[in-house]
């Protein structure tokens, strides 16, 4: 009887992390270091969008495999306008997850290019075409990222790090989430 609750409790929690993010394949772990703002700003490497000059910053671990990534995409382009987002690659899901953060990372306009990506994981084609050249410098870049978010102990993706404009504490979340639920992770209003 304890067995079953024991597979049934692992069964839910599985069915939990499923509805909400993207775990990655490989399951080795570094050791855990602890969430910091400056680990990530001296670490990773993404595109910024949003309030440029907003003294919010909402750093964002994402695969663009992620189907839970496009959902938090488009849950933070409502705060554009009061939050500054860094948007930062990994490649945890498969082959198309570094190429595609490859081209997200070169593109002109990451924003518009995003904005695409995103649209196409949503509906189930598999997001934007990208070469299979990656350059080496882009391609270090995605795996430092990929390290730097695995040394958090990060279980999945999206992977948000913030510090809170209310209590000025560096929070580390992951999952998908409303932009409601964004808003109050960073601490700003989210009515416009």
């Amino acid at each position: 009887m304890t067995l079953n609750r024991t597979i049934l409790a692992a069964l839910a929690l599985a069915a939990a992390a499923l509805l909400g993010a993207c775990s990655q394949q490989d399951t080795s772990k570094p050791a855990k270091q602890e969430v910091s703002i400056q680990a990530v700003t001296t670490g990773a490497k993404g595109f910024t969008v949003g309030a440029l000059m907003s003294a919010n910053t909402v750093y964002v671990f994402f695969d663009p495999q992620c189907p839970h990534c496009g959902h938090l995409w488009q849950a933070s382009l409502p705060l554009h306008k009061k939050v500054k987002f860094q948007w930062i690659p990994v490649a945890w899901i498969n082959a198309s997850s570094l190429t595609q953060g490859a081209a997200l990372l070169g593109a002109a306009d990451p924003l518009a290019l995003m904005n695409e990506h995103e649209t196409s994981i949503l509906a189930g084609r598999g997001g934007i075409s990208a070469s299979a050249s990656v350059p080496s410098d882009v391609e270090q870049a995605i795996k430092a990222n990929t390290k730097l978010l695995n040394s958090f102990g990060a279980e999945s993706v999206p992977y948000v790090v913030v510090k809170s404009a209310r209590t000025g504490q560096t929070i580390g979340r992951d999952g998908a989430m409303t932009t409601a639920e964004l808003a109050d992770l960073v601490g700003v209003d989210a009515t416009l």
